[in-house]
């Protein structure tokens, strides 16, 4: 176990800056979140049915004083009360990844208080830990969001085993091409799983890739491809598309592939608790199917709030604290990294 350091309280001040929202934690502890401000782009990119990287950059450098202001006022908490600076510095968008890691340098540097650059991914999985205060490792990790799905095996605070990864589209992505496809908006998971609730998941028989034999990975093109082949072929023919429909046999689709790998999963590692974690963990098909799949197999499972699901700085904060008492401390010199690997 993590021995901590002779400090009673550790506060840290955490930045997220990966994508479109623009957020800042204060954390005491690790868990106990003091202030968890968030900034969201979601008005400025829904014009563009997706994140435009420039703009969200552009935006991030308007909010990031203010965001950083809010949470330290609502956490009654002074840059001299700091005890290190947590940000993310990959994966994500490179510019918006930038803004906030120069500015958590800013204040490390002039504080002279450690820096730890944070895994956005590792933030996911330790979202749970805020969420459930007597959660520990080791478990098996269902990771997705619109950038990635995983499944990892973590048997210790930073120590990870990536046992399976998606192919091509990540789930979360997948949800947004069908939304855009249907013409219903963005972000599109939150609004297909809301309209899936009001229609038949059986009503048509989309693919389930389980690709070959004893494979832990994932691979959505294949069923963003029929969906898409679906809707224009029944154009073609005049017919009336029932969005409803389309959407709960879509949603049933992607549920179906990602409870059954977690599952197996967690079988063959004889673990006995699954953690969900990332934006799509906030989907109630999700949350539905794999309750009782872990209930049918004894695995207790573990998930956070909506909140907690979709990017925030909290989680970015937890992981930091957790490295911060490990002893590891990141150079001011340290980069933005796009395509950053967990465990990297």
């Amino acid at each position: 176990m993590i021995q901590k350091k002779n400090e009673e309280k550790i506060i840290t001040l955490a930045i997220e800056s990966s994508c479109d929202e623009t957020s800042v934690s204060v954390l005491e502890n690790g868990r106990t979140v003091l202030s968890n401000v968030i900034s969201s782009q979601i008005e400025q990119h829904q014009k563009f049915g997706g994140v435009v990287p420039e703009v969200a950059s552009r935006k991030h450098i308007e909010n990031i004083n203010q965001v950083i202001e809010d949470a330290l006022r609502e956490a009654d908490i002074s840059f001299d009360g700091l005890s290190h600076v947590a940000v993310t510095h990959g994966p994500g968008l490179v510019g918006a990844l930038l803004v906030g890691l120069s500015a958590a340098k800013a204040i490390a540097y002039a504080r002279e208080i450690p820096l730890n650059a944070v895994n956005h991914i590792e933030g996911h999985i330790y979202a749970n830990f805020i969420e459930h205060p007597t959660l520990e490792p080791p478990f098996i990790c269902l990771i997705v969001s619109g950038g990635h799905t995983h499944l990892v095996h973590m048997t210790d605070y930073g120590q990870y085993e990536v046992l399976g990864r998606t192919r091509d589209d990540a789930a979360g992505e997948a949800f947004d091409k069908i939304a855009r496809a249907l013409g219903l908006g963005y972000p599109g998971g939150p609004i297909i799983d809301q309209l899936a609730r009001e229609g038949n998941a059986q009503a048509i028989n989309f693919p389930r890739a389980y690709l070959e034999v004893g494979s832990l990975d994932f691979s959505f093109s294949g069923l963003k491809s029929s969906v898409l082949n679906y809707i224009n072929s029944e154009k073609m023919k005049g017919h009336e598309i029932v969005l409803a429909d389309v959407a709960a046999s879509f949603q049933q689709a992607v549920v179906d592939v990602l409870v059954e790998k977690v599952i197996r999963c967690a079988l063959d590692k004889g673990a006995a608790q699954i953690v969900l974690a990332g934006g799509v963990a906030a989907n109630s098909g999700l949350r539905r199917d794999l309750t009782k799949a872990c209930e049918e197999k004894g695995i207790n499972l573990k998930y956070p709030s909506l909140e907690l699901c979709t990017d925030n700085a909290a989680m970015i904060g937890c992981v930091g604290y957790y490295n911060y008492i490990r002893g590891l401390e990141s150079n001011l010199d340290i980069n933005a990294i796009s395509n950053l690997k967990i465990g990297e």
